[in-house]
């Protein structure tokens, strides 16, 4: 498959990033938006931006990856116009879509930065196309927006995620065992999230992040020629202290691996697909901390990023879901148990409560598919 029809423009959608240190406490108030924090605490969570000279990666991160899509999207014939847009910072989603609109576009792919199925990976990001779609057609702007399907378990990605897990260990110098485990790593949400990403779904968040876990570890531990501890630990904790976020911490995962009598340990943050704050902050600042503490070499693989595979697999599932829509049978690869999520996200799909319709408009789904709590 070459062909993007009935598409014509890609948009690559992201959270978004401080790019100065001016930039971070507007930045986080878009964030943060309609949660009364004041200006004085964003200061004291914007730390962690300050310790980086106010500036997050994540936008550098996705100028190289849309440089990369562009690059693959060319060489297998595929001219279209490939766009990227965040929803908490410059290059707004809004102003994106305009000038896709203005530019001849009427039906656009969106690509999300998220691999996984959950409220924040997912359904935010379609009420966000649906509000910003709204705020088109006010301006007399109509477009029909789709996205591609969650890809957690998409063949590059998880090819990247094997290299990155080989390599950290080659650095390690250590090979793996109950002395060297492996840590995954992804962002922790509230359980109440968590329980919804599984409704009507074939896991919930951290069951698709243990499936594919499975399968990259199974895979590196092939090629280093031995078998991999691994375990599943979470980061970025937010919110009230009251409420109850998924578990456990990867501080306190190196903490009672080190406990436990292992003495190196490899961090994987296969819940990112780039080395955004989360990582180079929770993992590369905090976490190593921790491992410094303990006397406990410790190696962070890499995220997928631009690799090769990842970036050519992204391209299979734009092609894939064009297929799809010109209803075609494409092939529709996975590995794992769980196979392909749904092309078109069923009404009600990952709300942020299990059972509860915040009323907030969602793009990118279907209505005649009405999910049920069981």
């Amino acid at each position: 498959m070459t062909d993007l029809n009935p598409y014509d423009a890609v948009l690559l959608l992201s959270f978004g990033g401080p790019e100065k240190p001016e930039d971070v406490v507007p930045f986080l108030r878009n964030v943060t938006a309609g949660r009364g924090i004041p200006d004085s605490r964003l200061e004291e969570v914007g730390e962690h931006y300050y310790a980086f000279g106010g500036r997050s990666p994540i936008n550098d991160q996705n100028r190289a990856l849309l440089a990369a899509l562009r690059a693959e999207l060319a060489e297998r014939g595929v001219t279209v116009p490939v766009a990227w847009g965040n929803r908490n910072w410059d290059p707004y989603l809004t102003d994106s879509l305009r000038e896709l609109h203005d530019a001849g576009a009427r039906r656009v792919l969106t690509l999300v930065t998220s691999a996984y199925a959950s409220y924040s990976g997912c359904r935010q990001y379609r009420e966000d196309i649906a509000a910003a779609l709204g705020t088109l057609a006010e301006e007399g702007r109509y477009l029909e927006v789709d996205k591609i399907r969650p890809y957690f378990n998409a063949p590059g990605f998880v090819e990247a995620n094997v290299d990155a897990v080989v390599g950290a260990y080659e650095r390690l110098g250590v090979p793996p065992s109950p002395d060297a485990p492996l840590v995954f790593v992804t962002h922790s949400i509230p359980t109440t999230m968590e329980v919804a990403s599984g409704v009507g779904n074939p896991a919930s968040y951290s069951g698709q992040h243990l499936d594919v876990a499975a399968v990259v570890a199974s895979r590196a531990a092939e090629r280093l020629g031995a078998s991999i501890p691994w375990e599943l630990a979470y980061c970025s904790r937010s919110g009230t202290p009251f409420t109850p976020w998924t578990e456990p911490d990867v501080g306190r995962s190196v903490t009672a691996l080190h406990a436990g009598g292992a003495r190196h340990v490899v961090l994987a943050p296969i819940g990112f697909i780039s080395d955004h704050m989360e990582v180079i902050y929770d993992l590369d600042t905090e976490a190593r901390e921790v491992a410094d503490e303990l006397g406990m070499p410790m190696e962070r693989a890499a995220t997928a990023g631009t690799h090769p595979a990842f970036v050519s697999g992204l391209v299979d599932l734009l092609l894939e879901r064009a297929g799809s829509d010109r209803g075609e049978v494409p092939e529709r690869p996975t590995v794992g148990v769980l196979g392909p999520w749904h092309d078109v996200c069923p009404s009600g799909c990952c709300y942020r409560q299990a059972g509860v319709d915040s009323g907030v408009p969602a793009a990118c789904e279907r209505s005649d598919a009405m999910l049920t709590v069981a």
